[in-house]
């Protein structure tokens, strides 16, 4: 337990300072130098479907580590676990917000994505339902199964941003997500082993 705990707190560090590097790198730095001005300026077609994608992604793992958390009997590995996920995908839910107000495409529009390889992962309305009347051990063991499944989603995501994106900030966010996101996958099959 003690070493899941050291890892939950190592991927939380990790992802706060890859954000940190993705926002714009010392707090001295301004959108107005032209540094940073030329980074939000350079973006492809793959940074805007990553971008996309990604947000309505992570709000729904937060709408699912949310849903586990409001709980009661959760196996406290699965609730530390919701929690970091939680911390670390919202900032990143602003950043992403961010690059596509700078970038110029608006807000996602869900009827646009529809068919989509960048979607994949998504809880379908009646895998949401099922883990809200879940309850105990049922519902740590649906949250870490569809989160599995919801990770592996996000991973392809992000690698296809690294393979074809052009931003440096978005492509350095998505290796951050197949790190941590691939880490938890692997503590995520340690904790279904053990309930």
């Amino acid at each position: 337990m003690l070493k899941r705990r050291t890892f939950f707190s190592a991927a939380a560090l990790a992802a706060a300072l890859t954000l940190t590097s993705c926002a714009g790198g010392s707090p001295a730095a301004s959108p107005s130098t032209p540094a940073a001005s030329e980074t939000a300026a350079v973006f492809n077609d793959a940074d805007v479907t990553f971008a996309q994608a990604m947000l309505p992604h992570h709000e729904q793992a937060v709408e699912m580590s949310d849903e586990l958390l409001a709980k009661d009997d959760i196996d406290e590995d699965v609730r530390n676990l919701a929690t970091e996920i939680k911390m670390a995908q919202e900032p990143e839910i602003a950043q992403l917000g961010d690059w596509l107000s700078e970038w110029g495409t608006g807000e996602y529009n869900m009827s646009d994505m529809g068919g989509m390889n960048g979607m994949d992962g998504m809880m379908s309305s009646d895998d949401m339902a099922m883990m809200q009347d879940a309850s105990g051990v049922e519902a740590s063991t649906l949250f870490l199964e569809q989160m599995t499944v919801h990770h592996e989603g996000a991973v392809a995501m992000a690698q296809s941003e690294i393979d074809d994106g052009q931003n440096p900030d978005a492509q350095a966010m998505a290796a951050t997500i197949v790190a941590t996101q691939t880490a938890e996958i692997a503590v995520m099959a340690d904790l279904l082993a053990t309930l």
